[in-house]
C-alpha cells in the first residue's frame, strides 16, 4: 500500500479513532515537456539566485556565489519595504494548530446541501490498524444510512482546510472519502456573472421536449468512457515530428447557422435527424434563404504540397501563355 499523506484522529464528541489519508488522484499524462533553447537545443535549467545579482547585472558576484542552495533558503515575511522576518522550517512545523493531528467533527449535513463548487481534492480514508476498524465501520455505516456528511478541519500542505467526510461509493463499501473544501471567501460572487443573463419565459411545450431530450440522453455514469483528447493530440504531434511525418493541425470548424425555431431543433434532436448546417430555419410564410452550394474548388488546392506545381513552374507556364493571348488580340 502507498505511504499515507496524513495520519491522525477523527473525533466525534467522545468517540475517536485513528485514520490514514491517501491521495485519491494521480497525474496520468505521458507527454512531459522540458524548456529547451530554440537556438542551441539544450535544456534550460532554473537556478535560485540572490536578488542583488539580478539588479547589478550579475557583475558583483560570480555565478557560483550568486546561486543559493536549497538548505540556505528560508521563508521571509516582508514587514517593511525590503525588510523581512525570517521564518525557519522547524518553526512552521511546530505551529500550534490542533487540526494537524485531529479532525474534530463540528456538524453533520446533507450531501445535497453542499454546492459542488466548494469541493477541492479527494482523499481515501482508511482505519489506521485493526484496532480502529470497529469504530471506523460503525461511524461509516451510520453516516451512510443517514445520508450525512461530516464537516471538520484538517491542517496540512501549509494551511488549514475545511474537510468533508462521507461514506465511499465503492463496490465493497468499506472506506470513507475525504474532500478538502474551499472557504466561502475563495469563491467569487456568482451574481457578478449571472445578473446580466436576460430573464426568459419558458414555454411548456418547449420544456416538455427538453425534458424528453434529457431523458433520451440519460445513461449511467461511466468514468472510463472519457479520455483526455488533448493528451492524444499531443502524442500525435510528437510522433509526427519524431518520424518526420506531416504534422496534424486543427481543422477550421464549420460555421453553424443560428437556429431560429427552437421547437424544430428540439424535435430534430429527439428524432435523431440533424438540422442542415448553414441554413437558418425560416419563419412560417417565408422562403428559405439557403444559398446554392459553392462550386468545387480546383483539385490543385486540395493536393498535397509535393504534388502541386512549384513556383518556378507556375511562372514559366504563365510566361508561355502570354504570347498566345497577345496574338489573339492582334488577329482580332
Amino acid at each position: 500500500m502507498a505511504r499515507p499523506y496524513w495520519s491522525g484522529t477523527i473525533q466525534i464528541s467522545l468517540v475517536q479513532f485513528a485514520v490514514k489519508f491517501f491521495v485519491a488522484t494521480e497525474a496520468k499524462s505521458q507527454i512531459r515537456f522540458h524548456q529547451v533553447s530554440r537556438s542551441t537545443g539544450e535544456r534550460v535549467r532554473h537556478q535560485k539566485v540572490l536578488e542583488s545579482t539580478i539588479e547589478n547585472g550579475g557583475e558583483e558576484m560570480s555565478e557560483q556565489s550568486a546561486t543559493v542552495g536549497k538548505d540556505d533558503i528560508v521563508k521571509g515575511y516582508e514587514y517593511a519595504k525590503g525588510k523581512y522576518i525570517l521564518i525557519e522550517p522547524s518553526e512552521i512545523a511546530n505551529l500550534r494548530v490542533p487540526s494537524k493531528h485531529t479532525i474534530a467533527v463540528d456538524q453533520f449535513v446533507d450531501e445535497s446541501e453542499i454546492d459542488p463548487a466548494f469541493f477541492e481534492k479527494p482523499y481515501f480514508v482508511a482505519p489506521d490498524g485493526e484496532a480502529q476498524a470497529e469504530a471506523f465501520a460503525v461511524v461509516r455505516e451510520a453516516m451512510q444510512k443517514a445520508g450525512k456528511v461530516a464537516l471538520g478541519k484538517i491542517a496540512f500542505g501549509g494551511r488549514e482546510h475545511i474537510v468533508a467526510l462521507m461514506a465511499s461509493k465503492d463496490d465493497e463499501g468499506r472506506g470513507l472519502m475525504a474532500y478538502t473544501m474551499r472557504y466561502a471567501e475563495e469563491l467569487r460572487n456568482p451574481k457578478e456573472y449571472f445578473s446580466d443573463i436576460p430573464k426568459v419565459k419558458v414555454e411548456e411545450d418547449q420544456l416538455e421536449l427538453a425534458e424528453q431530450l434529457i431523458k433520451k440522453k440519460t445513461a449511467k455514469f461511466n468514468p472510463d468512457k472519457y479520455k483526455d483528447g488533448y493528451e492524444v493530440a499531443l502524442k500525435e504531434l510528437v510522433d509526427a515530428k519524431l518520424h518526420d511525418e506531416p504534422i496534424p493541425v486543427d481543422e477550421p470548424q464549420p460555421k453553424r447557422a443560428k437556429v431560429v425555431n427552437l421547437m424544430d431543433a428540439l424535435r430534430s434532436s429527439l428524432s435523431g435527424k440533424p438540422t442542415d448546417e448553414g441554413e437558418d430555419t425560416p419563419p412560417p410564410g417565408k422562403k428559405s434563404t439557403k444559398k446554392e452550394p459553392a462550386k468545387k474548388r480546383s483539385n490543385v488546392a486540395e493536393m498535397p504540397k509535393r504534388e502541386q506545381a512549384s513556383e518556378p513552374q507556375r511562372k514559366k507556364a504563365s510566361a508561355s501563355a502570354k504570347p498566345a493571348k497577345t496574338a489573339r488580340r492582334r488577329s482580332a
